[in-house]
């Protein structure tokens, strides 16, 4: 009975944390992609490829402000005060002193990519990391109590303010700066309201022995979070440095784009599965079924959307970017075929973590970085769109790995779970092979803009359809949990 209970509290916790997740994710998109689409009018390739550059130094000095701890304060079954007092002075004096570093640092940087504006650019952002070691105890208290409403109002806060900034700074002809000031009001906005919404408050008290503990978990995720970094920034790097600012700045867009695409798509709902996954550690049956269910539901959204983009790119990127972004096109055609790969590796590594299991994560990641680091640097001189086409090759070829760790952890049938990708994977194939016949009947008669929403429209009529089609039963599960969804948000309303 105690348990039923509990499941039933835990699988509303999950429907509530979906909710405020998709509003803040969805929310915080739509506001960046409007932003992002007005600065790709005002600012140059060569500005974005720029801010690409410093941001290649911010994030591996990022890497270092958590150590890991805040995923080991969500992961812990009990965590007590002196857990999250240590958590927060440890993080917030490593912050610190990084922004003192990073500041010291930034002409080395700035010499090493032969760019001198490089120098202030980084400097200033260097500030966003005590900001960071301000907020990340503070956010993983929330996520852990699965509060995503306050962390979503922070969020959506933060994005607004800071892209009206950005925006203002361009249209007085600020130039990249208009990107600085963006993060840096954006990442002070998140601070105030953070502190706002929380009630918890550190106390004083500084415990080697927790330090410890926190750390032993953490120093996977610091490790991960490395090899991470060189996995996902060796690409912008390499380019940066053998091909140019005006070659990074059309891969950072499109890059961009991707990373927007898996935000909307897959961090909502994987954002709620590791707190989720690590409820269920102890339940085996259970955990596998909530893997189950929240990989099939998320693949019938990801799908559809990552392989109708290589399609509809060239509207896309003419309607809401303009002309002079026509490089990006190719690169985020071949970009966005990754998409499946990533959330078969998020999940994955949701349970991964949720299982206590960092290392294993940790090695695969290992085989990941150095795969796309020998990959680009293979093929750089061959232009971005090689690049690009290493780093989606990579990612299948690498698949099985994933697959075989999770399949040793919780012991899954692997033929009943790759079952649950076959209906999105047709469903799909027949929406483009819709949408490629739109496109050749009507390309040449109607303006861009137009013929985007209509091969849209048919698209996703068709998808729903062939969903209803060829598996009614799932297509039932779906219309009850979008009830369920809906009648949540019209309660909170």
């Amino acid at each position: 009975m105690e348990s039923s209970k509990d499941s039933s509290n835990l699988r509303q916790k999950a429907v509530k944390s979906v909710i405020w997740t998709a509003i803040e994710s969805w929310g915080r998109q739509a506001v960046s992609l409007v932003v992002f689409f007005i600065l790709a009018r005002l600012l140059s390739p060569e500005t974005f490829g720029l801010i690409a550059l410093a941001y290649i130094f911010i994030e591996f000095a990022q890497i270092f402000v958590d150590q890991g701890f805040s995923v080991a304060i969500i992961q812990r079954q009990d965590i007590d005060k002196e857990h999250l007092d240590t958590a927060f002075w440890t993080t917030l004096g490593i912050s610190i002193f990084l922004t003192i570093l990073s500041v010291a640092c930034a002409r080395l940087a700035a010499d090493f990519f032969k760019q001198p504006q490089l120098v202030l650019i980084i400097q200033w952002l260097s500030i966003s990391f005590t900001f960071s070691g301000l907020s990340a105890v503070q956010q993983a208290i929330l996520e852990r109590k699965f509060d995503f409403k306050s962390l979503a109002i922070r969020s959506l806060l933060a994005v607004i303010i800071g892209g009206i900034v950005g925006v203002g700074m361009a249209l007085l002809n600020f130039g990249v700066w208009s990107l600085v000031g963006q993060q840096l009001y954006s990442g002070f906005v998140q601070v105030l309201v953070l502190w706002r919404v929380s009630d918890w408050r550190p106390g004083f008290r500084f415990s080697a022995i927790h330090a410890k503990e926190l750390f032993t978990f953490g120093i996977n995720i610091s490790a991960f979070n490395i090899i991470n970094f060189f996995n996902r920034r060796a690409d912008d790097l390499l380019i940066g440095y053998f091909l140019g600012l005006v070659a990074l700045g059309y891969y950072s867009v499109a890059y961009k784009l991707l990373l927007v695409m898996m935000q909307v798509l897959i961090s909502t709902t994987t954002k709620v599965a590791l707190p989720i996954f690590s409820r269920l550690q102890g339940e085996p049956e259970r955990l596998i079924s909530a893997f189950y269910t929240a990989t099939q539901f998320t693949s019938l959204i990801v799908f559809p959307v990552f392989l109708c983009v290589p399609i509809l790119a060239p509207e896309f990127i003419k309607v809401f970017f303009g002309e002079q972004w026509i490089q990006s096109i190719p690169v985020l055609q071949v970009l966005s075929l990754i998409g499946p790969v990533h959330l078969i590796f998020f999940y994955n590594n949701s349970v991964i973590l949720a299982l206590g299991k960092p290392s294993w994560r940790l090695w695969i990641q290992v085989i990941n970085t150095v795969t796309n680091v020998v990959g680009f640097a293979l093929v750089v001189k061959w232009g971005i769109v090689a690049v690009a086409s290493a780093y989606v090759v990579r990612g299948y070829l690498i698949l099985p790995i994933s697959l075989l760790a999770i399949n040793k952890l919780v012991k899954i049938n692997l033929t009943n779970y790759l079952s649950l990708y076959i209906v999105p994977l047709v469903a799909s194939g027949v929406m483009v092979g819709i949408i490629l016949a739109t496109k050749y009947f009507l390309g040449s008669f109607i303006e861009a803009w137009l013929l985007l929403g209509i091969s849209l429209l048919l698209g996703i009529s068709i998808y729903i359809f062939t969903i209803s089609v060829i598996s009614p039963k799932l297509f039932k599960r779906l219309l009850e949990l979008a009830e369920s969804l809906n009648f949540k948000i019209k309660k909170k309303v």
